[in-house]
């Protein structure tokens, strides 16, 4: 008797945790949905691994940034953004089947999964990790709207070495402030995304650009600008 009165009151300590746990990241969400966040854990991680890359990044507000970037990152990242709820359950089953296929298995992150994981989570391939992202996404997507979730994308996604943010990644690489990115300069920022240590939007090789020009085709078939116009309602 006394071992299960132990145990249930163990259990019970658990339980109160894991609640004060979940309603501290809600808090912390609905925080941030008005707070600009001062860092990520990438950039932290970036300020605590010894590189030689200092860390570049000025946060600017969605109306800063040129209409051509969120079309980009859209095109080549999540074309499903406006619509899904945080989740592209339909991307997943379709990642899925394509990999029983045998087409080897791709991946089916929206930009709020990947805004979830660069703001709070880490790294990796882990279910542990995964899990983490997607529920952390379906809150984000939950309290925030679509314009918030893209302006905070913007601003800590990581274009280069120790570069992060839009703003960074435009002046770094183009000279000019975010605002006055052209239909090319954002999809070659786009391009990169998926590995910004090994990709270069300044000096681009043959896949980047193969890469900028599928983005560029995806962004017209995508109606162009008209495509995000309710991004900014």
């Amino acid at each position: 008797m006394a071992q299960r009165s132990v145990i249930q009151k163990s259990l019970r300590a658990l339980a109160w945790l894991l609640v004060g746990f979940l309603l501290l990241i809600i808090a912390l969400i609905v925080l941030l949905r008005f707070v600009n966040p001062p860092t990520s854990t990438f950039m932290l991680g970036h300020l605590f691994s010894g590189s030689s890359h200092e860390l570049r990044q000025e946060w600017v507000s969605l109306d800063e940034i040129s209409p051509w970037v969120p079309l980009a990152v859209v095109a080549s990242e999540d074309q499903r953004f406006p619509y899904h709820q945080g989740v592209d359950f339909s991307a997943i089953r379709k990642a899925l089947a394509e990999y029983r296929a045998g087409q080897g298995l791709r991946g089916a992150s929206t930009i709020t999964q990947q805004t979830a994981k660069n703001l709070f989570l880490w790294n990796g391939r882990s279910f542990v990790r995964k899990s983490l992202e997607a529920g952390l996404a379906l809150g984000i997507d939950a309290i925030w709207p679509k314009c918030r979730i893209m302006e905070v994308y913007l601003n800590i996604a990581e274009f280069g070495h120790g570069i992060y943010g839009v703003e960074a990644a435009s002046w770094a690489f183009f000279g000019i402030p975010a605002s006055r990115l052209s239909q090319t300069q954002a999809a070659r920022l786009a391009a990169v995304l998926p590995n910004p240590k090994v990709l270069s939007a300044a000096s681009p090789s043959s896949y980047v650009w193969e890469r900028v020009a599928w983005i560029r085709g995806q962004m017209a078939q995508l109606s162009g600008l008209h495509y995000l116009r309710g991004l900014y309602n």
